[in-house]
């Protein structure tokens, strides 16, 4: 929608070269909303971090799922839907958090490419950043 077909021609055919021509735009863009969690998604959230914070909307989706549930079935209205939307996501913009970790399982820990918080806070103090009550989060085995 941003390139005139001919110009997008010189990259059909190309995966590379659309992947980072997808990659420049996300950055670019005033809002970044990823329809995939995957490894290009996380990559770009933590450029868009880098780069002083910039709205990113991660999807509650289980949460958005049950909203459009609502809707369709005609419980909530198109207003009350936006508003329950904006609402549920106001903590996924992308604002600065630290990451988890989680002793003995990395897989599950906050990915350090969607949030490069030690590159963040170099040269600053990272609570003046993050907020006091945001301190870093360590979780220990889950209690059964």
């Amino acid at each position: 929608m941003l390139l005139d077909p001919l110009e997008l021609r010189q990259f059909q055919n190309h995966s590379s070269q659309m992947a980072a021509l997808d990659f420049m735009v996300s950055i670019a863009s005033n809002t970044f909303v990823p329809t995939y969690d995957g490894n290009m998604a996380k990559v770009v959230e933590g450029h868009r971090r880098y780069l002083g914070f910039k709205r990113t909307i991660q999807l509650d989706r289980r949460k958005l799922v049950e909203l459009l549930d609502l809707l369709h079935n005609g419980t909530l209205l198109w207003n009350q839907f936006a508003e329950a939307v904006r609402v549920s996501h106001e903590k996924h913009m992308g604002q600065p958090t630290h990451r988890t970790v989680i002793p003995d399982k990395p897989k599950e820990e906050d990915n350090f490419y969607a949030n490069p918080q030690e590159c963040l806070c170099e040269g600053t103090k990272c609570d003046d950043l993050l907020g006091l009550t945001n301190s870093t989060s360590v979780r220990g085995p889950l209690q059964t």
